[in-house]
This record gives C-alpha cells, sequence and structure tokens, in this order.
C-alpha cells in the first residue's frame, strides 16, 4: 500500500475496462446535461423570430432552465444519499424525457419556458450524482480521468446539440434541435440496467456484503477488495453526516472552496458566453444565422479536443496547477477578446480568440470544479456538500446567462462595442486565480477518505 496516499500500487490490481465502461453510462447524464443546457444556442435565434422576444425574454429563456438546476441539486443531494445514486440517476433519466418532450411542442414562449425548467432540473440531478457515483466507483490514482469524462460527456452533448442545430438550421427547425436529444435519454435507460451502486453508499448503508461485490469487480484481487474497503472504515469514523456538520472548522473551508469554484466556473465568462456564441459571432460579421452557428460549431469541435487533453494532464500536472494556468490564459484571452471587439476588428480574429478563451476554460474550471467538488468532502456529507455547491453554481449560472444580453446591450449603446462584457469576466478571472493561488489543494494521487479526514486533522 501506498503509505501516502492510502490506495494499492499495483495498478494491474484494477479491472480498468470495467471501470471505464460504468463511468462512460454514469456520464450518459453529463452528455443530456451538456445537450439540454447549449442546445437553446442553436434555437434561440428561432426562438427570438417566432415569438418576437424582447433582450429579457431573450435572457429568461436561455436562463430559465437553470432555475431547475438550482432545485436538482436541493433534491438530488439530499436523494442520492437516501436511496442511493443509482436510484437517483435512472430518476434523472424520466426527468429528462419529460422536459425533452415537453420544448418539442410550446405554443407560447411560456410553455417552452416552463419545460426547460423541468428539463434543468434534470440537468441539476445529473450535475451533482453523475460526477458523485464516478468518483466513487473510482480507484485513486484514475479518478481525475474517470470524472474528467464526465467532462467530456459534457462537451461532447453540447457539441452534438450545436451540430444538429447547424444541419437544422437552414429549416429554422427548433423543435427538431429538442427532439433529437430523447435518443441518449432512452440508451441511458438502458445503460442504468447494467451499473452497480456505488460501493462507498452501501458500505455508509452498512451493506458491507453488496460493498464488497461490487469491489470484486473493480479489483482482482481479494486484497485489493479488503484494502479498499479497509480505507472506507477509516474515513466513516469521523463522519456525521448532518447539514449542520458543514459549518464544521475545516468542513466549512471546503464548502467554501467548492462554493467559490462554482461560482468562478460560471462567472468567469466562457460558459454564459457560449449561450450567445451564434448571436456574438453574428455581431462579429457572421450575420447569417447558419454561419453564426457553424462557428460555434468550430469552437464546440475544439472543447472535445481540449476535454481530451485536460483528461491527459489532470493526473500529470495535478488539479492546482491547471487550475491556475487556465484561470490565467482566460483572462489574456477575454481581455485580448475585448480589445478586438473595440478596435471592430471582429470575423476570424474573434473566433480564434475565443478558441483560446474557452480552450483554457475547457482544460480548467469546466472538469476541475465538478471534480474538485466530488472530491473534497467526507462520504456521508459529500451529497449534501454537493448539492450545496451545485445550487451555487447553477445559481451562477442563472445570473451570468441572464446578465449577458442586458450588459451586452448597455455597452454596445453607451460604448458602440460589446467590448465591456468580455472585461468584466476578465476581471472575474484575476479575482478566481488569486482565491485558487492561496486556497484551493492539490488532491492528485488521494483517497477519498485521506482528502475527507484533512479537513479535521
Amino acid at each position: 500500500m501506498n503509505s501516502e496516499s492510502g490506495f494499492p500500487q499495483e495498478s494491474t490490481d484494477i479491472r480498468r475496462n470495467y471501470v471505464y465502461i460504468i463511468s462512460a453510462i454514469a456520464a450518459v447524464g453529463g452528455f443530456l446535461f451538456g445537450y439540454d443546457l447549449d442546445v437553446v444556442a442553436g434555437a434561440i435565434i428561432f426562438l427570438q423570430k417566432q415569438f418576437q422576444l424582447t433582450p429579457v425574454q431573450t435572457g429568461f429563456a436561455v436562463s430559465c432552465c437553470t432555475i431547475g438546476c438550482i432545485i436538482g441539486p436541493l433534491v438530488g443531494g439530499p436523494l442520492a444519499d437516501f436511496v442511493g445514486r443509482k436510484k437517483t440517476l435512472v430518476g434523472t433519466a424520466f426527468i429528462f424525457g419529460v422536459g425533452t418532450v415537453g420544448t418539442i411542442f410550446p405554443k407560447t414562449i411560456t410553455e417552452f419556458d416552463f419545460f426547460r425548467i423541468v428539463g434543468g432540473l434534470g440537468i441539476g440531478l445529473a450535475s451533482v450524482t453523475s460526477p458523485m457515483y464516478i468518483a466513487e466507483i473510482s480507484p485513486a490514482r484514475l479518478r481525475g480521468r474517470l470524472v474528467t469524462i464526465n467532462q467530456l460527456a459534457i462537451v461532447i452533448g453540447a457539441t452534438v446539440s450545436i451540430i444538429v442545430s447547424y444541419f437544422l438550421s437552414a429549416r429554422g427547425n427548433w423543435r427538431g434541435m429538442f427532439a433529437y436529444e430523447l435518443a441518449p435519454v432512452l440508451l441511458f435507460f438502458i445503460g442504468l440496467a447494467f451499473v452497480p451502486e456505488s460501493p462507498r453508499w452501501l458500505f455508509e448503508k452498512k451493506r458491507i456484503e453488496e460493498a464488497r461485490q461490487v469491489l470484486g469487480k473493480i479489483y482482482r484481487s481479494a486484497a485489493g477488495v479488503e484494502q479498499e474497503l479497509e480505507i472506507m472504515h477509516q474515513g466513516a469514523q469521523e463522519d456525521k453526516g448532518t447539514f449542520a456538520d458543514l459549518l464544521r472548522p475545516g468542513i466549512r473551508t471546503a464548502l467554501l472552496i467548492a462554493a467559490a469554484l462554482a461560482i468562478f466556473q460560471q462567472m468567469t465568462g466562457a460558459s454564459p458566453l457560449t449561450f450567445y456564441l451564434p448571436i456574438i459571432f453574428q455581431q462579429a460579421g457572421f450575420k447569417n444565422a447558419s454561419d453564426a452557428i457553424f462557428q460555434t460549431v468550430v469552437l464546440n469541435v475544439w472543447d472535445v479536443f481540449c476535454t481530451i487533453l485536460a483528461m491527459w494532464l489532470v493526473e500529470r500536472l495535478g488539479r492546482r496547477p491547471l487550475l491556475l494556468i487556465g484561470v490565467s490564459g482566460m483572462a489574456v484571452s477575454l481581455t485580448l477578446t475585448g480589445y478586438f471587439f473595440s478596435r471592430h476588428a471582429t470575423g476570424k480574429f474573434v473566433v480564434i480568440v475565443m478558441m483560446l478563451c474557452i480552450g483554457f476554460y475547457i482544460i480548467s474550471l469546466a472538469p476541475l470544479a465538478w471534480l474538485i467538488m466530488s472530491e473534497i468532502f467526507p462520504t456521508r456529507l459529500r451529497g449534501k456538500a454537493m448539492g450545496v455547491a451545485s445550487i451555487v453554481l447553477w445559481g451562477a449560472t442563472f445570473a451570468g446567462a441572464q446578465i449577458v444580453p442586458s450588459l451586452s446591450a448597455y455597452t454596445q449603446k453607451r460604448f458602440n462595442s460589446i467590448a465591456g462584457v468580455f472585461w468584466v469576466f476578465a476581471s472575474v478571472c484575476i479575482v478566481a486565480l488569486i482565491f485558487s493561488w492561496y486556497m484551493v489543494p492539490e488532491t492528485k494521487g488521494r483517497s477519498l477518505e485521506e482528502i475527507g479526514q484533512s479537513w479535521t486533522k
């Protein structure tokens, strides 16, 4: 056993293929997260025309799903603790199905907004439960890479949604953009029949033999299974599992870090701006809707490449260095984007600099906020803590998505340019950099139990 991290050194003891497969199935929740959240980016141009939306209505049509995203973690964290991670994922798939069907057939913008909120509830549940489940079934040495699979699924989902939007944009078929989500919803339902319950949840519920059976599918040797059970036993000694425990000395520091990373993930600009990329690209000179959406396709394909790069880097550089590099790069890229808009040097200049900005985001805050949130809390507090942190994240998402249209309209009217929007977000990146430097610990290569116990030692 590694004396520092408390996990087996023999990587050959891990059934890697099995762990990757069940992680990939759980990550379909992330795919639906990405598709459902970003498909509105391709549809919003046509929704504006069909329903004659004002800037405020446009902002709400884009951001309203985050109301459901806020409710999802509020329910999802305690639900995952009570009924288990797997059953919560099954409920998530059902809610995605209801929200998808509802957004295909709305007659008014009010109906559309309602079912977007329902879909947002599914996103909120998936945002908590998928990374939590993956973190809890993952051996420590693979955890960073496996949880990042969920981020890869989110990015692929977003990419597929914008590709679908591009091909349907010539006909303005925004209803079809939402309808294509039904296929992965069905696959999610089917796949979940083949995944086991989280062994850490089973252990916490005193179902030791069931936890041992699940671990037997992950580790080849009985010694590896018993070693993991012993780590869980040691980690369970100090855990209490109430919301009040989140405010205990030490644990509240972990909660502060998780909440701050949640806010920075959304308010540093890359995330809220992606909702409006087709509109931004129209202002950058790509007037035709299909051309503007195509530039968004290019950025989403770039996202997939950067996420694969993040999977490679997260276990090599570690969480903290990757976070600092990414946030710094975002600050510089957003500043340059604002400069180009202020000088009216748009077109391909904006596409290239936005690729840099989003690339830095995808290798840092995009996956690392979820990864670190899923790592730093003790098992009995993890569901509740991730629920709280996710509520903060989706609140920030709603604020960011709602602010962009109004802030853009203000800066356009006042300065004849939307450059100020990018400079505001660049300033937030600087704050995020300072916070990360002083507060965020390194969690690479440490067991979940060791990380959880470290806050109270």
